[in-house]
């Protein structure tokens, strides 16, 4: 049965707090997610003094102070908080992921130890980075917002030669804007990037609600990501366009019915359905007494339940031939 990987994105909506990101980790535990995913950055190594916040942040954060490096280092995590989110994740049985955003966090958090290596959207352009990821080994999920079917080839090629073979690379299709209009979603480029060839295309979804990520997993998504958070109304750049944790508990639900429905591409009669036959179809049935002898006509044949007797797929078989024996109304014909 399909099992599409689901990441809970804590990214920063822990504002800065460990508890709170401990929280964090219990409730996506909770809510049946597979993985919970922060960011891993040191505000001074990721952006200049001179970087902007971007519209939604400031929206989103309130005040008048517009510096993007101010707003980052009220964020951060330490490297220990880390290893303790880490052992947390191992304790209550969810995976622990993190997003690194400069080179020394990618060091990092390799000495922590992760089954895949998060790439940002913002990163896909990064050679150098792209570079030390696939340095690393392993296997890596790489975000695609942003860019254009080149720039995702270009990345793949790069963590390729530099050492992850595309096997073990999952593309996400993604819309970088939050919350993203579902007018600018275009759920199909996942299929435009399956070209890419690598193990898997997925979806990180940045809409409002569940509809959108359910209907990728419908797509056949290998991994869809959710940002969620403890609540919706706390300061900061992400809480707005996050889901709640009740919100993500019904997102892994609906994901996991969808992933039992997905089934098989086989069209086949299937076990459930065999009983149900006999019942919903007809057979060729006598419309009304037809006696020895008499030809079979569309006047005096007809199609009733149940299917237990000859297909209406023999009608032509049948009609214009010689009835061998009497037939009462509603009687099955057999072939003569």
């Amino acid at each position: 049965m399909k099992h599409t990987i689901i990441i809970a994105e804590a990214g920063v909506n822990h504002n800065g707090s460990p508890e709170m990101a401990r929280r964090m980790i219990r409730e996506a535990a909770a809510a049946g997610a597979d993985y919970v995913k922060f960011q891993t950055f040191r505000a001074e190594r990721l952006v200049s003094a001179s970087a902007k916040k971007a519209d939604y942040q400031r929206r989103n954060c309130g005040g008048d102070d517009d510096s993007q490096l101010a707003m980052l280092k009220a964020l951060e995590l330490s490297d220990a908080d880390f290893a303790m989110l880490a052992a947390e994740c191992r304790d209550v049985g969810i995976g622990f992921m993190s997003t690194p955003f400069d080179m020394e966090s990618i060091d990092s958090l390799s000495s922590i130890g992760m089954d895949y290596w998060k790439i940002p959207s913002g990163e896909i352009t990064n050679l150098p980075y792209l570079r030390k990821i696939a340095s690393k080994g392993g296997k890596a999920i790489l975000s695609t917002g942003m860019s254009t079917m080149a720039e995702a080839e270009a990345a793949v090629a790069v963590l390729e030669q530099a050492g992850i073979p595309r096997e073990n690379i999952i593309v996400l299709h993604c819309t970088t804007q939050y919350p993203a209009p579902l007018t600018s979603v275009n759920l199909l480029a996942m299929n435009t990037l399956r070209a890419l060839g690598c193990a898997g295309v997925g979806y990180s979804d940045h809409t409002d609600g569940i509809t959108v990520a359910v209907a990728a997993a419908a797509m056949g998504a290998v991994v869809v990501e959710k940002h969620f958070t403890l609540d919706r109304s706390l300061p900061g750049p992400d809480h707005k366009a996050s889901l709640t944790p009740l919100q993500l508990k019904e997102m892994v639900e609906a994901i996991r019915a969808v992933d039992a429905a997905m089934g098989t591409a086989d069209k086949a009669v299937t076990d459930v359905e065999r009983p149900n036959i006999a019942v919903a179809r007809k057979s060729i049935v006598a419309a009304r007494d037809i006696q020895a002898g008499e030809m079979f006509t569309e006047d005096n044949l007809t199609c009733k339940r149940p299917g237990t007797g000859l297909s209406p797929m023999k009608w032509d078989e049948i009609i214009g031939k010689l009835s061998p024996r009497a037939y009462a109304v509603d009687e099955q014909i057999e072939i003569p």
